[in-house]
């Protein structure tokens, strides 16, 4: 089961799943948070690096006197359940109770709402 990230936590792993390359230095995940107004000194990026190692969702690698941090779980594997979970919590299961309240609660843009029902009219197994 892939466990739940704090909002920092999560934060630090969008800029790991987000980098073009396998891999992530720690001066670029550094620098990325302080561009996205999330500034971190950087004895607390170890900590949070640490906590997400031993939560296995990055490795890391030395190479001189720099980690390279890799990507164990995917943005997909942690979103989808993350999703389950919330499912689970909040609407018993129910994937039918979630998308009504969408749309009753007025969630959803009339473009989300268009999207919605043509990927369902399209069936589960098609692309």
């Amino acid at each position: 089961m892939v466990q739940q990230l704090s909002n920092a936590e999560l934060e630090i792993m969008k800029i790991v799943w987000g980098n073009r390359s396998e891999v992530t230095l720690f001066p670029c995940i550094l620098d990325e948070l302080a561009a996205r107004g999330r500034p971190c000194q950087k004895n607390t990026l170890i900590v949070l690096l640490s906590r997400l190692m031993n939560k296995g969702f990055l490795s890391a690698r030395k190479v001189g006197r720099r980690n390279e941090y890799t990507a164990l779980v995917s943005e997909t594997e942690y979103q989808t359940a993350q999703t389950k979970n919330f499912l689970d919590r909040i609407y018993e299961g129910s994937v039918k109770g979630l998308v009504s309240n969408l749309i009753q609660g007025d969630l959803l843009t009339d473009e989300e709402y268009g999207e919605l029902k043509k990927l369902l009219e399209k069936g589960k197994g098609e692309p």
